[in-house]
């Protein structure tokens, strides 16, 4: 007889995403490079960024991906860009990402607090299962704590990019921004996926909502006539 936990399914093959993750830090690493190999120069890292993005949206299209989330990614490169050279500062360009982890870092542990764990959420959309995972306790409880461990790598790259922002350090903001992408994107999903399997009873499925078994279905008995 095959145990349960040996059909349970891995965080990392339901959620995947290394793909857009290295994606995403590709214009990034063209803005730095476009920086340098210009001398310090704002408009061509912005114009290197947004070129990589374009490519890289080409690319996404036809592999596939939804116009929309395209669409999105190549809008927030532009904004980024248009908010270095507003202000002047080249750091700048990395404001978004950085907004942006400290808002996800609140949003992922509010949602534990509020018993709504995001991890559960974005696991029941992709598994079709919806919210139905809540009416299990013990997987209410494993999502929550996965949901705190995946806060922690928002809070991770905020510890890093403020202070590389704050004092400018472009390069090292580069380097961190790829670094802490895909690498460590992978990392929290193995780390987040060990974390809810241990959080889970042996016999427990895994990912999806524990069926109930059915119950038996009672036979009427018809008394027969006395004689």
């Amino acid at each position: 007889m095959t145990s349960p936990t040996a059909e349970r399914e891995s965080l990392a093959s339901v959620l995947g995403g290394r793909t857009g993750a290295v994606d995403a830090s590709l214009p990034p690493v063209a803005f730095v490079i476009g920086w340098l190999a210009a001398g310090n120069s704002i408009a061509w890292g912005s114009i290197a960024a947004i070129v990589v993005a374009v490519v890289v949206g080409v690319f996404r299209l036809a592999r596939g991906d939804k116009a929309r989330a395209v669409v999105v990614s190549l809008a927030a490169v532009i904004v980024a860009a248009l908010i270095a050279l507003h202000t002047g500062r080249a750091q700048d360009f990395f404001l978004i990402q950085l907004l942006s982890n400290v808002a996800s870092a609140l949003l992922w542990a509010a949602s534990v607090v509020v018993r709504w764990p995001l991890l559960g959420v974005v696991v029941g959309l992709v598994l079709g299962q919806k919210t139905r995972w809540r009416k299990d306790p013990a997987l209410l409880r494993a999502y929550s704590r996965a949901s705190l461990l995946w806060s922690c790598q928002y809070l991770l790259r905020v510890a890093v990019y403020l202070p590389l922002w704050w004092t400018g350090q472009l390069v090292a903001l580069g380097v961190a921004r790829t670094v802490l992408t895909w690498p460590l994107q992978a990392l929290t999903v193995a780390v987040a996926g060990w974390v809810l399997y241990r959080s889970l009873p042996a016999d427990h499925p895994g990912l999806r909502l524990r069926e109930r078994p059915a119950e038996p279905v009672k036979v009427r008995e018809e008394s027969t006539p006395e004689q």
